[in-house]
């Protein structure tokens, strides 16, 4: 449990934030994941995250993110520390995100499109396809690449980025491996004749590498060098730039070589392909963890895919039939972080005093954030259904605490002790506590009566 300073702590960080916050809470007016934003006046909230900011545009796509408040640090609820942030990544068809490690580790799910990723895994070059529903891991340090080559897909991506490794670079920092005038690679700090005799070869073929690139951290593939990078995927190796023939000029793959030592060219040596990995792990192909005629939930911790426990954070999805509702729980081991994939809703939050904290209304595109121990319940709109993926601060089981419905802490305490803490008899509060008989995803109260005025139905 928290104690009495830990809770302290986080009201004096509320506080801050709260005072801090405009009068209008920003929401996205291009209802796509993560989008750009308008201002549309609603009650300004520290729980719904406000405006992403724009950390990469080029013509190939972007990266936006949304800053947290808190880590998966030893207060839980995400105070002091490194916090999480969510980011969300677009890349148009044709695509590269160039060769590019983070002082940050990420775990990425595919929401829209396909991808293919590869990435620095034991020494060796790792390359997944995913498609929509996937997650990954990415740790803090390894390179990695990602290429679009769908022809008419616009890539999305939700990620968690966890900065508890992190140099305080905010939001994160990219150290980008390949690059030229834009962005300029690590390697060009060096000075040419360190590199040349790195590489064991001229000062004009080290500037002839590192000189060349100006399309941005996200590039258009066109011509030569997307027919390269198909013909690289159906080899098993990716090659960047020129050719791995007799004719002697240098790929990307030989500058890694000579950078990063033989360990880095001996990796693929008697193998047809990338070494093996961890596979993605796809949140839509297993079943969910509650299912009822309301709505279904599932949660994923490290002892579902076990990559989660290097950045110690979890990932769970929730969809709820219209009208429905998450009931009532609290998280007694994570901070939650969730994102609204589809739909609309409400967001409930209750403050330690027993206050109401936050009651927003949400949609696609939007976030939120749910401090560890806060009561707390998501309701979908009476139009249609609400769906919202998420990371918590714990890869470790949750087991949230519900405090209405047929399982909940009150259905397990039930007797005198409980009824004394009402100042109620135990037979009233059986009659209020028993009369819910769904558990965790509740349905929606029936609609008041309609009372017909006329020819004009009025509720009342």
């Amino acid at each position: 449990m928290g104690t009495r300073s830990e809770v302290t702590l986080l009201l004096l960080h509320l506080l801050a934030v709260a005072s801090c916050c405009t009068m209008a809470v920003t929401e996205y007016g291009e209802r796509e994941i993560g989008g750009e934003e308008e201002v549309r006046g609603t009650t300004a909230s520290p729980f719904k995250l406000e405006k992403s900011e724009q950390v990469v545009k080029t013509e190939g796509g972007e990266v936006r993110v949304v800053r947290g408040f808190g880590s998966s640090s030893k207060w839980g609820w995400g105070g002091p520390g490194s916090p999480m942030h969510i980011g969300f990544i677009f890349m148009e068809p044709k695509t590269l995100f160039i060769p590019q490690y983070l002082d940050s580790s990420l775990i990425l799910f595919v929401h829209r499109g396909e991808v293919r990723v590869g990435w620095i895994y034991k020494d060796g070059l790792a390359e997944r396809q995913l498609k929509m529903g996937d997650i990954i891991h990415i740790p803090a340090g390894s390179t990695f690449y990602m290429v679009n080559a769908g022809e008419g897909q616009r890539l999305q991506i939700i990620c968690s980025i966890d900065t508890s490794e992190s140099m305080d670079f905010s939001p994160y920092q990219s150290f980008f491996i390949g690059g030229g005038m834009y962005p300029t690679s690590v390697l060009a700090g060096f000075d040419m004749g360190t590199l040349s005799t790195a590489f064991n070869v001229t000062e004009e073929e080290v500037k002839a590498i590192l000189g060349s690139q100006t399309g941005g951290p996200i590039v258009l593939l066109t011509g030569e060098a997307a027919e390269r990078i198909d013909r690289g995927r159906r080899k098993g190796l990716l090659e960047f730039h020129g050719d791995d023939g007799e004719d002697g000029r240098w790929t990307w793959r030989k500058l890694l070589t000579g950078i990063l030592g033989g360990g880095f060219g001996d990796l693929n040596r008697g193998k047809k392909g990338p070494v093996r990995l961890p596979d993605p792990y796809n949140v839509y192909d297993r079943d969910p963890d509650f299912r009822n005629d309301y709505g279904w939930s599932l949660a994923l911790d490290e002892h579902d895919y076990h990559p989660l426990k290097h950045s110690d954070i979890g990932v769970y999805v929730v969809n709820l039939t219209a009208g429905s509702m998450m009931a009532p729980h609290v998280n007694p081991r994570a901070t939650e972080y969730g994102v609204v994939l589809g739909g609309s809703g409400e967001v409930h939050v209750v403050s330690p005093n027993g206050t109401g904290a936050m009651k927003a209304e949400v949609m696609e595109g939007d976030v939120f954030w749910i401090p560890r121990y806060f009561p707390f319940c998501q309701v979908a709109s009476r139009s249609g259904p609400l769906e919202f993926f998420g990371f918590t601060t714990s890869a470790r089981r949750n087991r949230p605490q519900f405090l209405v419905g047929a399982r909940s802490i009150l259905t397990a305490m039930m007797g005198p002790e409980l009824a004394a803490g009402f100042a109620v008899s135990e037979e009233q509060l059986r009659d209020v506590v028993d009369a819910q008989r769904e558990a965790t995803i509740l349905p929606s109260r029936p609609r008041p009566p309609v009372r017909m005025e006329g020819k004009t139905p009025v509720n009342r």
